[in-house]
């Protein structure tokens, strides 16, 4: 299983310096609902029983899966049954030793089992690949009738699903052998670049720092302490340029391989598959966001050029806060009732599913040396439940994050009871929930300010945040095709790289924003681009569905919470096309995403109104 990074920039300590004591006490999850320790007897035991079950699996039903579903339904349904079954206990695994590798990603005993972890599995689960490949060739009538069957029919839309993946499938050997070589070729360049920006160490006036507490100084209101900290990022970037370039070049060889072998025409739509989302849809999109670059960014850093007494902002001080802004520090027990009781005002249910989290230590909050940078929700496996990761430093957009993980929490929470195969939801959706937790902890927060100037800053801010999802993600995207194309020719030099960042920066943020020099190495540290290409879009759909979706919320439209909470609780089993059609939203219409982007518009016209 992967983890899903979030890409805001958190920190191991905010620019202010905040202690523990501003912090108050922040919670260490308990994996022991996963197994107690890494040298549990539990953990050899479920490794062993994965290679035993997978091979006695293979044994019983490989080749004999077409004669089942003309047979019986509910002898198939079986099948699928142990499958789904094999599919929690590795889950189970993998979840565990990600989770325990993210805690510290420097230290070598946590990265042996990591390692060790994902060779067994991949091992054990070679036995199980022959199961969807097979279903795949049995006849559509056969599987239809065999469907019928109540046992069969729960696992329907899993069956639909797979079947979307039948053009693309390649012969059983084949596919064994990437499966095996995964290992040693995408699965270890994505741990050699975690286990790399991990270890690398800025020096910021006479400190060297980690990339989270590096990165936070660009949000300082002190600006000779982001423009050093922006001079250190593209130093340490640009000295370890060669690593990240080839990092990148095998990567992009790597899918473009993959994709070329199972007929994928381009280069975006094995991604788009496996998000179950049309290519018509996603270029609506993009091209929607493109064309209100002007409207969005170009016209908000203007803006607060002009708060900031200067005609251009560097590109250090595109996230500083406003002179007036509240720099304070938020202690974690506040942070927790503000999203508590933003989630409660909208339905008690919702609050009390994001408790568990806090009463049971299902959050990582503290930031330490080594650990994951940014954010995630993890939701392991069905059987268990999930966690959340964070660097938790006491400001405000460290609030925004605590919501929106636990946006993403409960949707796990809410969908698991589909099982192993059904629960896991599209990345364009999964950041439905994620959304829609932070638009409601910005509207709580946005009702208590008490003066102009505050509610100026508090707009601003939730402005900043949806460029950084819409804007900044598409021009992402954006930079992903052009390298993945590119490499189609050849390898990229580093500087054509940095050529291909800098020209789409260019465009999306607009002409108030200087790239100095060093900024065209910024793409090195985004993991995104190496962990889950072409995944950065989801954020951009994301944000434009919940702005759609709280729209309909707004005008108080009954029974709206039954509706949301349906969609959260339908995990994979639904399309998107009929998950939004009680809502009465369309994303294949491209005017879904102008009214979506038209409410981050409104937003800066009112800040625009506040100036007059």
């Amino acid at each position: 299983m992967s983890l899903t990074f979030e890409l805001r920039p958190l920190s191991a300590a905010n620019a202010q310096g905040a202690t523990a004591a501003d912090l108050g006490s922040l919670p260490e999850w308990n994996l022991a609902d996963l197994y107690p320790a890494i040298d549990a007897p539990e953990v050899m035991a479920d490794l062993e029983r994965c290679e035993g079950d997978a091979k006695a699996f293979e044994e019983t039903y490989k080749g004999r899966l077409a004669e089942l579903a003309g047979k019986s339904g509910a002898e198939l349904a079986e099948a699928v049954k142990g499958y789904e079954a094999l599919d929690d206990l590795m889950g189970r695994l993998a979840s565990f030793a990600g989770l325990v590798y993210a805690g510290d990603t420097t230290d070598a005993k946590r990265q042996k089992f990591y390692g060790d972890i994902q060779d067994k599995l991949t091992t054990a689960s070679t036995h199980l690949i022959f199961f969807t490949l097979e279903l795949n060739r049995i006849d559509d009538a056969v599987i239809d009738k065999a469907a019928e069957d109540p046992a069969l029919s729960h696992y329907k839309p899993w069956l639909e699903d797979i079947r979307k993946d039948r053009p693309y499938q390649l012969d059983d050997r084949i596919e064994q052998l990437f499966h095996e070589k995964s290992v040693t070729g995408r699965s270890a360049w994505n741990r050699l670049f975690d286990e790399t920006i991990a270890g690398l160490t800025f020096s910021v006036d006479g400190k060297d720092l980690s990339i989270e507490p590096t990165l936070n100084l660009l949000q300082d209101q002190d600006g000779e302490k982001r423009k050093a900290a922006a001079q250190a990022l593209a130093e340490t970037f640009k000295a370890n340029l060669s690593t990240f370039t080839l990092i990148t070049n095998t990567l992009a060889k790597d899918k473009d391989i993959s994709d070329r072998w199972r007929g994928f025409k381009d280069v975006a739509d094995s991604r788009h598959l496996a998000n179950r989302v049309e290519r018509e849809v996603v270029d609506a999109l993009v091209d929607a966001v493109r064309e209100y670059y002007p409207k969005l960014s170009h016209r908000y850093y203007a803006m607060k050029a002009k708060w900031l007494g200067v005609e251009k902002l560097n590109h250090w001080d595109r996230n500083a806060p406003l002179p007036s802004a509240d720099t304070r520090t938020i202690p974690w027990d506040e942070a927790r009732e503000t999203v508590l009781s933003a989630y409660g005002g909208f339905s008690p249910e919702m609050a009390e599913i994001a408790g568990r989290f806090f009463d049971k230590r299902w959050i990582d909050a503290p930031a330490r040396p080594g650990k994951a940078p940014g954010a995630f929700s993890h939701p392991t496996v069905p059987s268990a439940h999930p966690y959340v990761l964070m660097n938790y430093q006491g400001r405000t957009r460290d609030v925004m994050t605590l919501a929106h993980e636990l946006g993403h929490g409960v949707h796990q929470v809410l969908a698991a009871p589909n099982g192993a195969l059904m629960a896991p939801t599209p990345l364009t959706l999964a950041e439905t929930a994620s959304v829609f937790g932070e638009m409601l902890t910005f509207r709580a927060l946005l009702e208590k300010a008490e003066t102009d100037e505050k509610r100026k800053i508090m707009l601003a801010g939730k402005v900043e945040d949806m460029i950084n999802t819409v804007v900044r993600q598409i021009a992402f995207y954006s930079f992903e095709r052009k390298v993945h194309e590119a490499r189609k020719s050849g390898e990229l030099t580093a500087d054509q790289l940095c050529e291909l960042w800098m020209s789409v920066q260019h465009e999306s943020l607009g002409p108030s924003i200087a790239l100095r020099e060093g900024y065209e190495t910024f793409w090195t540290y985004i993991p995104h681009f190496i962990h889950s290409p072409f995944y950065v879009y989801a954020y951009a759909f994301g944000d434009c569905l919940v702005n759609s979706l709280y729209a309909v919320y707004e005008e108080a439209e009954a029974g709206f919470q039954e509706k949301y909470f349906g969609l959260l609780k339908a995990g994979g089993t639904k399309h998107h096309s009929e998950l939004l059609a009680p809502f009465g939203l369309d994303a294949s219409d491209p005017a879904f995403w102008r009214k979506g982007l038209s409410v981050i518009e409104r937003l800066i016209d009112e800040l625009e109104a506040m100036d007059k």
